[in-house]
């Protein structure tokens, strides 16, 4: 059964995810308010700057800036794009 949110991203009704991102109080935060379209959104910019800043998932100061960012983008005004960047 579709389980359907208010998107905080998008600003309306939407499809929200099938199961937490993660767990945590984010996660939950972002399974009760953010859509698989918004979600699918974040992937797309997290690789972005995963790839633009040539970061390691591994490196826990990466991990923690692809975390704020997150919740930048999905929550707060906009996440950061990189100087010089231009979408192929």
């Amino acid at each position: 059964m579709m389980r359907t949110i208010y998107c905080m991203k998008l600003k309306k009704e939407a499809k929200g995810l099938e199961e937490q991102p993660f767990r945590g109080e984010l996660g939950e935060r972002i399974f009760a308010s953010v859509s698989q379209e918004a979600w699918s959104m974040w992937i797309n910019h997290q690789t972005m700057l995963i790839n633009e800043y040539r970061l390691s998932t591994v490196d826990p100061k990466a991990r923690e800036f692809l975390r704020t960012e997150m919740e930048k983008y999905l929550f707060g005004a906009s996440s950061k794009i990189p100087d010089g960047y231009q979408a192929e």
